[in-house]
């Protein structure tokens, strides 16, 4: 997702993040001046000081403190009203998004800008549009997008008339990362590094111009980490322009609403959006970070897909993740049934892949998946799997399966392969190394061709 900040061509000409707007009183402007109504808070008081004799060359003090005390205003000091967001996202439960983004932009003005990702978040945009208010864009360009996502960003700021203000990572810190790691290396420790030196920090940057942010976070998006987001929130992660807890607002106007509206809504409306959608992309992140789900997939499942599917979240909208300690979490372990299951199909256990491993000539050739039950792309196969079992019987192939999460997974990036789930290998009757399936494309036929074409 790339961050930037845009202004609609009504909106205060600027630098990224200014801050100005009329006022209707034109005293208001007046640096230093000083109205009568500005005083309706001193206190009132009468004062007389003695006149001193002018023949009185002798200094009093205890006077002269006197009079520098009467001279100063006594002022009661005010305490400035906190906005209880906690009420407004409740009172705003049932709004539609036309208005609460409505609210949201009257509320900050120029001071609240929306995070475009090059996804369906266009519709936030749209939405904004609707207001008749001038708003504000921003997209962090993290140097990995697809080409689509860019042709898309020129697609809106010619359809709205806007320039959208990008953010970019530190060229040092990326630098670094990818000298150090090469340019991959998420695929083998986690996305969470890649992710906070190319997406955090320079949202960071980029939020401490603001008071207020809008997000296209919805509640289906991820059950795991996005189920309970409020309309209207005190940014639990970021700071704002003022610095410290509480100084950042984050809005989610499209919070209640589920992803078909969403697309009902920039169907109607005709609004440009990223043919990588049409493409079996829902979620759209950064291009090596994104894929198309299968039909009945959830979107986020083609983010991050090897790893395990429990938070995917960039660090972005972290706050969503509960911490493992929250009393308000389920305690119970989740029950993940396996896969894989046939009579044609050898469980394999760690000792057992190690013996295959370890022998030079084998009596029949092994196809052995390395596999995790809860990733989807696994489970996706399972059926054209175990049908390959049942046709490779009787060819004299044995067919099996290795669980490689969890303990096992360490080991079987070391010494199987494993870069996803999930991975095939076939070990030939007489090489002793496995040679690894390469594609993706993990049909019968497909599947078959491999086999037949190396035992």
């Amino acid at each position: 997702m790339a961050l930037a900040v845009t202004s609609s061509s009504t909106a205060i000409s600027g630098s990224s993040f200014s801050r100005s707007g009329p006022s209707s009183d034109p005293k208001a402007l007046q640096i230093c001046s000083f109205r009568l109504s500005d005083l309706s808070h001193v206190s009132q008081r009468r004062y007389s000081i003695k006149s001193l004799k002018a023949e009185s060359h002798t200094r009093n003090d205890s006077l002269v403190t006197r009079a520098s005390t009467l001279i100063t205003p006594e002022v009661e000091e005010k305490e400035e009203d906190v906005e209880d967001f906690d009420q407004l996202a409740k009172k705003l439960e049932e709004a539609s998004p036309l208005e609460i983004m409505d609210k949201a932009l009257q509320k900050f003005g120029s001071n609240i800008a929306i995070a475009f990702s090059g996804a369906e978040d266009v519709a936030l945009i749209e939405y904004a549009r609707l207001t008749g208010r001038p708003f504000r864009v921003f997209s962090l360009d993290t140097g990995r997008l697809n080409p689509e996502t860019y042709r898309l960003f020129d697609a809106v700021e010619k359809q709205y008339g806007i320039r959208i203000e990008y953010t970019f990572p530190d060229a040092v810190e990326v630098q670094a990362l990818v000298r150090t790691k090469g340019l991959f290396s998420f695929y083998e420790d986690g996305h969470q590094e890649c992710c906070r030196v190319r997406k955090v920090r320079p949202l960071r940057r980029a939020l401490k111009g603001l008071k207020a942010w809008i997000t296209g976070q919805r509640k289906d998006q991820s059950p795991g980490t996005r189920s309970e987001i409020p309309i209207v929130q005190v940014d639990p992660v970021f700071e704002g322009l003022d610095g410290g807890v509480g100084s950042l607002v984050k809005w989610n106007p499209l919070a209640n609403v589920e992803g078909v509206d969403v697309w009902n809504f920039l169907r109607t409306m005709d609004v440009p959006v990223n043919a990588l959608h049409a493409q079996g992309y829902v979620s759209i992140g950064c291009e090596p970070c994104t894929r198309p789900v299968l039909p009945g997939q959830h979107e986020r499942e083609g983010r991050w897909w090897w790893e395990d599917a429990k938070a995917k979240e960039c660090g972005l909208h972290k706050g969503n993740i509960k911490k493992e300690d929250d009393t308000t979490a389920d305690l119970a372990p989740a029950i993940v049934h396996d896969i894989f299951e046939s009579n044609d199909v050898v469980s394999l256990t760690r000792g057992g892949i190690e013996n295959l491993l370890k022998l030079g000539s084998r009596k029949e050739p092994w196809l052995v998946v390395l596999y995790a039950p809860w990733c989807p792309f696994c489970q996706a196969m399972e059926a054209s799997y175990v049908e390959l079992a049942e046709k490779l019987a009787v060819k004299g192939i044995k067919v099996a399966k290795f669980r490689a999460d969890g303990d096992q997974k360490e080991f079987a990036k070391q010494e199987l392969q494993l870069g996803s789930f999930p991975t095939i290998l076939l070990f030939p009757k007489s090489a002793p190394r496995a040679i690894k399936y390469p594609s993706e494309h993990r049909d019968v036929d497909s599947l078959m061709s491999f086999v037949n074409l190396l035992r």
